[in-house]
Protein backbone atom coordinates (compact mmCIF):
# COMPACT_ATOMS: atom_id res chain seq x y z
CA UNK A 1 0.00 0.00 0.00
CA UNK A 2 1.48 3.29 -1.17
CA UNK A 3 0.90 6.14 1.27
CA UNK A 4 0.79 9.95 -0.23
CA UNK A 5 1.59 12.81 2.62
CA UNK A 6 1.33 16.34 1.86
CA UNK A 7 3.96 19.05 2.69
CA UNK A 8 2.74 21.03 6.36
CA UNK A 9 2.40 24.41 5.92
CA UNK A 10 1.91 26.47 8.82
CA UNK A 11 0.16 29.16 7.20
CA UNK A 12 -2.20 26.94 6.74
CA UNK A 13 -3.11 27.16 10.33
CA UNK A 14 -2.70 30.67 11.11
CA UNK A 15 -6.56 31.58 11.01
CA UNK A 16 -7.10 34.13 13.83
CA UNK A 17 -4.79 36.74 16.00
CA UNK A 18 -4.48 33.99 18.91
CA UNK A 19 -3.10 31.27 16.22
CA UNK A 20 -0.71 33.73 14.86
CA UNK A 21 0.24 34.94 18.35
CA UNK A 22 0.54 31.41 19.69
CA UNK A 23 2.78 30.40 16.88
CA UNK A 24 4.99 33.35 17.30
CA UNK A 25 5.21 32.82 21.40
CA UNK A 26 6.25 29.39 20.61
CA UNK A 27 8.62 30.00 18.05
CA UNK A 28 10.20 32.86 20.18
CA UNK A 29 10.52 30.35 22.76
CA UNK A 30 12.08 27.51 20.66
CA UNK A 31 14.57 29.82 19.03
CA UNK A 32 17.97 28.52 19.21
CA UNK A 33 19.00 32.14 19.71
CA UNK A 34 19.92 32.82 16.33
CA UNK A 35 15.96 34.10 15.40
CA UNK A 36 16.19 31.42 12.22
CA UNK A 37 12.57 30.43 13.77
CA UNK A 38 11.82 33.83 14.82
CA UNK A 39 12.26 35.16 10.96
CA UNK A 40 10.95 31.76 9.67
CA UNK A 41 7.69 32.80 12.10
CA UNK A 42 7.32 35.92 10.59
CA UNK A 43 7.36 34.83 6.93
CA UNK A 44 4.70 32.39 7.40
CA UNK A 45 2.24 34.85 9.46
CA UNK A 46 3.40 37.46 6.44
CA UNK A 47 2.45 34.80 3.94
CA UNK A 48 -0.70 34.03 5.88
CA UNK A 49 -1.93 37.68 5.88
CA UNK A 50 -1.04 38.79 2.39
CA UNK A 51 3.05 39.74 1.66
CA UNK A 52 2.10 42.44 -1.71
CA UNK A 53 0.14 44.42 1.21
CA UNK A 54 2.66 43.66 4.22
CA UNK A 55 5.71 44.57 1.84
CA UNK A 56 3.85 47.87 0.35
CA UNK A 57 3.22 48.90 3.97
CA UNK A 58 6.96 48.29 5.67
CA UNK A 59 8.57 50.15 2.40
CA UNK A 60 9.95 47.09 0.72
CA UNK A 61 9.26 45.24 -2.65
CA UNK A 62 7.79 41.97 -2.38
CA UNK A 63 10.99 40.05 -3.60
CA UNK A 64 12.55 42.09 -1.01
CA UNK A 65 10.31 41.05 2.49
CA UNK A 66 10.63 37.56 0.60
CA UNK A 67 14.73 37.39 1.10
CA UNK A 68 14.64 39.49 4.36
CA UNK A 69 12.81 36.53 5.23
CA UNK A 70 14.11 33.59 3.71
CA UNK A 71 16.33 31.37 5.33
CA UNK A 72 19.49 33.28 4.29
CA UNK A 73 18.21 36.29 4.67
CA UNK A 74 19.25 38.71 7.91
CA UNK A 75 16.51 41.20 8.38
CA UNK A 76 17.76 44.25 10.37
CA UNK A 77 16.36 45.14 13.85
CA UNK A 78 14.50 47.87 12.17
CA UNK A 79 12.85 45.51 9.44
CA UNK A 80 11.72 43.23 11.80
CA UNK A 81 9.91 46.20 14.38
CA UNK A 82 8.48 47.15 10.81
CA UNK A 83 7.39 44.07 10.06
CA UNK A 84 5.66 43.36 13.51
CA UNK A 85 4.14 47.10 13.56
CA UNK A 86 2.68 46.60 9.98
CA UNK A 87 0.93 43.11 11.13
CA UNK A 88 -0.69 44.73 14.07
CA UNK A 89 1.98 43.11 16.63
CA UNK A 90 4.27 44.82 19.47
CA UNK A 91 7.24 43.69 20.96
CA UNK A 92 7.99 43.59 24.47
CA UNK A 93 10.69 41.62 26.65
CA UNK A 94 10.04 40.87 29.75
CA UNK A 95 11.81 39.17 32.81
Amino acid sequence: MTKTFTRWDAVDHLQSKEDVQLYLEACVEEDPGDGSLIRAALKDIARSQNMSRLAREVGMTREGLYKALSENGNPSFATVMRITRALGMQVRISV
